[in-house]
């Protein structure tokens, strides 16, 4: 869910994939790694959270894959 009525914000996708996104605007595009790394400074997120985050962003056509496997943010 984006957002429970049983958990805190902090700890929703909706919340969580802002942080992806402010990632992705300052590099545009990035490898998945590097991509989890720059989220996870910002904000502390398990790997499975980061991936939830990337799937919704990518079903709102806000980020797509690159041919070389990495995340770009779409124009």
């Amino acid at each position: 869910m984006l957002l429970p009525d049983n958990l805190h914000p902090e700890q929703s996708i909706y919340y969580n994939g802002t942080f992806v996104l402010q990632s992705l605007r300052e590099h545009h595009a990035m490898n998945l790694l590097d991509l989890y790394l720059t989220t996870q400074a910002r904000q502390e997120m398990t790997m499975p959270v980061f991936v939830l985050c990337l799937d919704w962003l990518y079903l709102l056509d806000l980020v797509s894959l690159t041919e070389q496997g990495g995340v770009e943010l779409c124009s």
